[in-house]
């Protein structure tokens, strides 16, 4: 994962409907859910679900598919791994066993 993409990911999900969204269709992987759907189960009238849709999907975190009539989102939970393998990638780069430090400061 490139930086560019890791802060547009955290940009993303910095948000709080942004992250409620993504927390939801994780729960409805791998089937993923409809706008229509997504919006009753949060509260989200369409026009700002759509802004936020756009923005997970632009970021890399959705993909959407349309099913018929239906645009079916789901969370791109790959794209997450790659997230925090990406935060954790230096981690212990400095050397030395873990064992021997806090664990607040162990990777």
């Amino acid at each position: 994962m490139e930086k560019t993409d890791a802060i547009a990911a955290l940009a993303a999900l910095a948000q709080e409907s942004r992250l409620d969204i993504f927390r939801t269709l994780v729960e409805y992987q791998p089937a993923g859910l409809p706008v229509g759907r997504i919006g009753e189960l949060l509260g989200l009238p369409g026009a700002t679900l759509s802004f936020h849709l756009a923005q997970l999907k632009q970021a890399g975190l959705v993909r959407v598919e349309r099913q018929g009539r239906s645009m079916i989102y789901t969370a791109d939970v790959d794209a997450v791994d790659r997230l925090a393998a990406y935060l954790q990638e230096n981690c212990c780069a400095l050397g030395g066993s873990t064992a021997r430090r806090p664990a607040a400061e162990r990777c």
